[in-house]
């Protein structure tokens, strides 16, 4: 897994997952193990699935680079806390999938909260077999 500064301002942690190093045959099976690790983490709860492939393929001005086939998002929150109003702004959490035909890309924004960032870095980490 590695960490990257995304446009100069996101943190972003990415794992590049060749197929032959996983169980998972598609972006759905690796949506349907990440629903269940947030499901049975005690502290983050389910919000939704997200099919951004479908989403932008459908918009007239929509563009994908060719290599990707399929893009997810799977979205929930670990809000412990909720000390003010601005840290709306960095809630909930979503871990994006992206099938690119040899490879999956799995990534997601860097959280404020320990708990959350070693949470989803474990199960991530746990797709390659």
């Amino acid at each position: 897994m590695k960490q990257t500064l995304l446009q100069e301002k996101y943190p972003v942690y990415t794992l590049e997952v060749m197929k032959t190093e996983t169980s998972h045959p598609d972006v759905d099976s690796i949506l349907a193990y990440l629903r269940d690790c947030v499901e049975q983490h005690p502290v983050s709860r389910m919000i939704a699935e997200f099919d951004h492939y479908a989403h932008t393929s459908a918009l007239p001005q929509g563009e994908i680079a060719p290599d990707i086939q399929a893009a997810k998002h799977i979205v929930f929150c670990f809000g412990t806390h909720l000390p003010n109003a601005q840290v709306m702004a960095v809630r909930p959490r979503s871990i994006g999938v992206v099938d690119q035909g040899d490879r999956f890309i799995i990534s997601f924004l860097e959280a404020p909260m320990p708990l959350a960032n070693n949470a989803m870095e474990g199960w991530v980490k746990a797709l390659v077999d």
